[in-house]
């Protein structure tokens, strides 16, 4: 490749030996041996040919000539010539360190790099050149007297290296890369690993104080002297439990791993050379060398594989991928790793060799627009082999979280010593980061730089946590003062009865358990009284769990919900902060305009169709002359232009406003960035689909717009433009595009520089420099621009209309843009581009002096054409969603990677923000005084809406991170844009940490898996931007209207059931340690059991877990009310329904009713008939429990009479099984019913009184709405 003439000549490099000597077998050093060819790869690929040659001719079909001299391998001396290398290498990488960094450092910041690459490379050929000069001439490295050296001597591969400040230099030369210098290319999502399962699970689980109290309560029943009832009544439950647990943990990871096997083993083509790499060759067997034919040179086989016109490919898993690796990826083809493109190859022959390629980021940044990336043209002229790259050296910045900016720069060093090396600047422009998807039709062609868990996607998503319910805690508080209870109560027995010494019998054994120590007694005191923390409550909590989880997923109202994690469905209903994405969660993305006003006149709605006609009549002239003159627009400009200014002051006449319509028109239709496209369509592959590219839905939606009124862009190159008339089908305007000025965040505005073409003559190339005489009649030139109101206000010139009619679209929720355009000489046009490309070549100040450029020549006076309204589409029921969601007393952020300006829209229009409420916008913070003064402007008006950027959050969060989080809390709404996924997931951290509060997260994007994984709640929604955050959330839903319907439907009967549940079973526990406690006093404090084998198994299984755990279906309210009244859902977040005030009446109510069981059971039998004491105390038990449970429900249920009676029914029928405990004979007698019937009713009927009047005279709640 020959460089540029000015480019400065620099020393010979050092050869690659990717095609050199070392190359070779050991029998070319040594005729009498025989030759070794190395098998052929069965995975190899040719494209476009035989896959049994190497190749050298490109995909496109270049051709790289070589030097067709012999040459002898050297690979046999690789013991001592490579030493010998590696002693003169290591010097030269030393010195070289420092200026491979000051080389790279000396590129320019990103930003500076990529606004002077799109502003100067896009515009125009020449200026690409002339910059990528000067950055050549910054670029080029100095020699080093080593290098000189080394360069008249044989070389092997040089080795990729990281220099002191971990800049990575990656030379693409085969085997130039060590496989454990970077990490490897793996997906990793699972938590465990097959090691580490059991221990971290079981660590997770015990860590709960109930498992762990249950634990050693099983454990001590190994202890004879302390066995109570069957071991497997304590060691059963608990094995159950954690079986149930680890399954579920165990069935999610293998999920995961499975999703990760996916993703590594998609397969990718890789150039490859066809030759075994040196760090991969193994020792070439003896016998295998006898192979009687003559070696050939390296030469030769090179003249033979060109010959093939072949490009090897050789087919990769991702996992499989390395550093330095060559990719070949195709339209619709997920990038596996962080790549730099290396070149972009046209599916049809007959387009230009641009560069140009488009990719979508949705799951990175979560922006469903194509972005416009660029092969370096420094790569983009070579052959697509690797033998062509192979004399490449890419030097990256490290390592970063950082989506949207890149350091780098890549280095041709030439074979041919006669050539110079020469380096191009590497910017954000030239990178595909890995899990971005490659949309346009072109070949790509990558080079990996990142792989695995230094790629972007995994350095701004975190690890899974395993997430814990807030109800779970509050239990395990609970549980807490349960044992405190129990372990009281057994001391106090204890001392009670009177700590005395111990007398074993005459045998020397303790039988007696009345002759146990004290402490044994103690203990076993605390094993009689450990039904107070039933083992059977972490059961029924996660069976409940599992039935929540499938009402949810097979309720209709809200289809294709996926419960992933069902151990939170409570925490639905306890969220009190909503931190919502933007793009595809509450928008479609999808834009439509709607509204275009020209001054005096506002079109919408099917006033459309007079647009319609006034562009029909005004584009039609090029049809009726009987040719395509692409001439006679610009004739209609100047029309325009002449119309426009005759009626100056004067009523617009119906001619005029057509005029002005139709120049609005022509300038929406060249000032954008897109790209139209055509592929055969997926249902009829006859039919040929026309789409369009664009990096924002904004100039889509205003593309086809101008297309719906007639007027199409059938043609668009980074050189020109055409459109097309929809009437005729014939092209009425062509355009050279002189300078394109993209859209930034910093300006809010675009902007293009045009020279309408005419057919009769050929316009002079501005861009050329020729001297030519210019026809000015036939090449005018024109200046479009279009952009925000607030930036573009002072552009244009006076008016008296564009404020209020800005204001007004704003109101109605539509995104403003404001189009004007200005009438450039030749001799202007010229003198504007010297001093434009002058000052981008400059190296401080680059982009400020561009800009006063820009201001002096361009955007001074713009004629004001128009202002166009676009509506970003909201979801379904999106509006009513957050109004419901807001009156249930959630406090909603959106956190978006998108614009200031598409935030604020979005905002209003989806009522994030209500109607006359204030937005205090906070953007491009960079000092701390400007932070504290924005804190103490919100201090004083704390209704406002908060509108920030990401920049100004950073500076918020490293220098006020309290004050502003404890602000920030106390807004109504908080709208944060321009944010990277990790500063989503620290927000949601940040919330969650200050105000100890539940947080859901919702997202549908790559960008939102760290921020869903943070929250106590995430919800994925399935949509355009994939299935990533679906797959990675608690709960995966279709569309954002379905969440109202998860929290204030779902969320308030999962946790209403699950602490009722709760209750019960602690209730149900604790009754029957009320009945063991009064038996122990009555006793003498002795550690007697009162109810033992299958009694106590059978009480909390058998007869009472059924009708307790059918309180799971039970509702206060329906689904209708809780609709109509989200303020119901206010109460839940403040935990009302299990608080320690709750479970202190609990507890009451259990020793009320404990006591009465047992001491009236006591009474009116006595302890000397036991087993009729039993039989009596325990058969109200039971019953008691039962009655309790109907009393509970609030609505019937058809399974819960069912369990009521039949828990009933098998009670009495198990009676004749239980002649061990009771005494039957006594059951069947009329004294045994009437004083069940007595004790039920002094046990029952007060608590049940309090109840009603205590609801009678504060009702809750739910009781007053359903009522109304």
């Amino acid at each position: 490749m020959s460089s540029h003439p000015s480019l400065p000549r620099s020393p010979s490099p050092i050869p690659s030996d990717s095609d050199s000597d070392l190359d070779l077998d050991l029998e070319e050093l040594d005729p009498s041996s025989a030759s070794y060819q190395p098998a052929r790869n069965s995975g190899y690929q040719a494209v476009g040919g035989d896959h049994r040659a190497s190749s050298t001719t490109g995909i496109g079909g270049s051709k790289k000539t070589r030097d067709p001299s012999p040459r002898i391998g050297l690979k046999s001396l690789m013991g001592g010539g490579r030493r010998k290398y590696e002693r003169l290498k290591a010097t030269e990488d030393d010195s070289d360190h420092e200026e491979d960094r000051q080389g790279l450092l000396g590129v320019g910041s990103p930003s500076n790099s990529r606004d002077a690459h799109r502003r100067s490379g896009e515009g125009s050929h020449g200026q690409e050149e002339s910059a990528l000069l000067h950055i050549s001439r910054g670029l080029s490295r100095s020699p080093s007297k080593t290098s000189l050296r080394s360069s008249r001597q044989p070389s092997p591969t040089p080795r990729s290296r990281k220099t002191s400040d971990s800049t990575r230099i990656i030379p693409l030369a085969p085997g130039s890369i060590k496989s454990p210098q970077f990490p490897p290319n793996i997906v990793s999502n699972h938590k465990f690993t097959p090691i580490t399962f059991l221990p971290l699970t079981l660590y997770h689980e015990f860590s709960y104080f109930f498992n762990l109290y249950f634990l050693l309560v099983a454990l001590s029943q190994i202890i004879p002297v302390l066995r109570i009832g069957f071991l497997s009544s304590y060691i059963v439950p608990l094995v159950f439990v954690l079986c149930v647990t680890l399954g579920k943990e165990a069935l999610d990871d293998l999920a995961r791993r499975r999703r990760d096997a996916e993703a590594n083993g998609e397969g990718y083509e890789v150039l490859d050379s066809g030759k075994v790499p040196y760090e991969s060759e193994q020792r070439v067997p003896k016998r295998k060398l006898k192979n009687k034919t003559q070696p050939r040179t390296v030469a030769q086989e090179e003249d033979q594989v060109e010959g093939q016109g072949q490009v090897r490919t050789v087919t990769k898993k991702a996992k499989d991928i390395k550093v330095g690796d060559i990719l070949v990826l195709h339209k619709d083809q997920r990038v596996p790793a962080d790549v730099i493109i290396l070149k972009s190859i046209p599916t049809d022959p007959s387009d230009d060799l641009t560069g140009e390629a488009f990719i979508r980021t949705d799951q990175l940044d979560g922006e469903t627009d194509w972005k416009l990336r660029i092969a370096p043209s420094l790569t983009q002229s070579l052959s697509p082999t690797l033998d062509a790259f192979s004399d490449l050296t890419i030097t990256a910045s490290p390592p970063s979280k950082a989506v949207d900016s890149f350091l780098g720069k890549i280095t041709l060093t030439p074979q041919d010593s006669s050539n110079p090396s020469s380096s191009q600047a590497l910017t954000i422009d030239n990178t595909a980061w890995a899990n971005t998807v490659i949309a346009s039709t072109t070949t790509t062609i990558a080079a990996v730089i990142f792989t695995g868990p230094e790629t972007r996607q995994s350095l701004s998503t975190s690890k899974a946590r395993s997430k814990t319910g807030l109800l779970e805690e509050e239990i395990n508080n609970l549980t807490k003062i349960l044992c405190f209870i129990t372990f009281t109560l057994s001391i106090v027995l204890v001392a009670l009865r009177g700590i005395e010494p111990h007398k074993p019998d005459s045998d020397g054994t303790d039988n007696d358990v009345a002759n146990t120590p004290w402490y044994v007694k103690i203990m076993r005191f605390l094993i009689l009284f450990s039904s107070i923390i039933p083992i059977s409550l972490r059961v029924n909590l996660d069976m409940g769990k599992s039935v929540y989880a499938r009402f949810i997923e097979r309720d209709e109202g809200i289809q294709g919900t996926v419960v992933r994690t069902s151990t939170i469905p409570e925490e639905l209903g306890r969220v009190e902060y909503l931190l919502s994405d933007k793009t595809g969660t509450l928008t479609q993305n999808d834009m439509e305009l709607k509204k275009v006003h020209v001054g005096t006149v506002s079109y919408a709605g099917e006033a459309m169709d007079e647009v319609m006609e006034y562009v029909r009549q005004g584009f039609s002239i090029a049809a009726s002359t009987g040719s395509s003159d692409p001439s006679l627009p610009s004739i209609l400009v100047t029309q325009a232009t002449g119309s426009a200014q005759q009626s100056s002051g004067a009523g617009r006449t119906r001619r005029e406003i057509g005029s002005r319509v139709r120049d609005v028109v022509l300038a929406l239709s060249l000032c954008h960035n897109v790209t139209p496209t055509t592929a055969p369509s997926l249902e009829d592959p006859t039919i040929i689909e026309t789409s369009y590219q664009a990096s924002s839905p904004d100039e889509i939606a205003i593309v086809r717009w101008t297309e719906s009124v007639g007027l199409r862009l059938v043609h668009r190159d980074r050189k020109s433009i055409a459109l097309q008339s929809v009437a005729t089908g014939d092209v009425v305007v062509r355009v050279k595009i002189l300078e394109l000025f993209p859209f930034t965040s910093e300006g809010k505005r675009m902007g293009i520089v045009t020279q309408f073409q005419s057919a009769q003559k050929q316009e002079p190339d501005l861009l050329a420099g020729t001297d030519e005489e210019d026809d000015t009649s036939r090449g005018h030139i024109w200046f479009f621009q279009k952009g925000a109101d607030t930036v573009m206000s002072t552009i244009v010139g006076t008016n008296d209309w564009l404020d209020e009619e800005c204001g007004n679209m704003a109101r109605e929720g539509l995104r403003t843009l404001v189009v004007g355009r200005k009438r450039l000489s030749v001799e202007k046009y010229r003198e504007f581009s010297e001093r434009y490309k002058f000052a981008s070549l400059l190296l401080q100040n680059r982009d400020k002096e561009m800009q006063k450029v820009i201001d002096e020549y361009l955007e001074r006076d713009l004629e004001l054409l128009g202002v166009t309204g676009v509506e970003d589409k909201l979801q379904r029921d999106v509006k009513p969603s957050i109004e419901l969601l807001r009156n249930a007393g959630i406090k909603i952020w959106m956190l978006t990677g998108d614009k200031v300006e598409t935030a604020r829209c979005v905002a209003v229009s989806a009522k994030l923000v209500s109607r006359g409420q204030y937005i205090h916008t906070v953007a491009k913070l960079k000092r701390k005084d400007a932070a504290y003064d924005t804190l103490e402007f919100l201090r004083n008006k704390t209704d406002s809406c908060l509108l920030i950027d990401g920049e100004s959050l950073a500076l918020f969060l490293d220098s006020y991170r309290d004050d502003f989080i404890s602000l920030a809390v106390r807004l109504p709404a908080v709208v944060a844009c321009r944010c990277t996924p990790t500063q989503k997931a620290d927000i949601a951290r940040l919330i969650r940490a200050f105000t100890k509060k539940r947080i859901c997260c919702i997202g549908d994007g790559g960008n939102d898996v760290s921020m869903i994984q943070a929250a106590d709640v995430g919800v994925g929604i399935v949509g355009k931007e994939g299935r990533q955050a679906s797959l990675a959330a608690d709960f995966s839903i279709t569309q954002f209207a379905h969440l109202t319907k998860l929290l204030v439907w779902h969320g308030r009967n999962s946790y209403k059931r699950s602490a009722k549940l709760a209750q019960f079973v602690i209730h149900r526990g604790l009754i029957i340690s009320v009945c063991q406690t009064m038996f122990s006093i009555a006793s003498k404090f002795e550690p007697i059991a009162l109810y033992q084998g299958w009694l106590l198994v059978g009480y909390a299984t058998l007869y009472t877990m059924a009708p307790v755990f059918s309180l799971v279906l039970d509702k206060d309210v329906d689904e209708h009310l809780a609709n109509l009244y989200p303020e119901l859902y206010k109460e839940l977040t403040e935990g009302r329904s299990l608080s320690y005030k709750t479970f202190g009446m609990w507890v009451l109510v259990s020793v009320y009713q404990g006591g009465v069981i047992q001491g009236l059971s006591q009474i009116l039998v006595g302890l000397d008939r036991f087993k009729k004491m039993v039989a009596v105390s325990f058969t109200v038990l039971v019953l008691n429990e039962l009655v309790m449970v109907a009393l509970e429900i609030t609505t019937w249920h058809l399974y819960m009479i069912l369990t009521l009676a039949t828990t009933a029914l098998l009670f009495v029928a198990s009676m004749p099984l239980l002649g061990e405990y009771f005494d039957l004979n006594y059951v069947l007698t009329v004294g045994y019913l009437w004083r069940v019937l007595a004790i039920m009713s002094v046990s029952i009927i007060p608590p049940w009184v309090i109840k009603v009047i205590s609801r009678r005279w504060r009702p809750p709640s739910w009781d007053k709405v359903r009522g109304v």
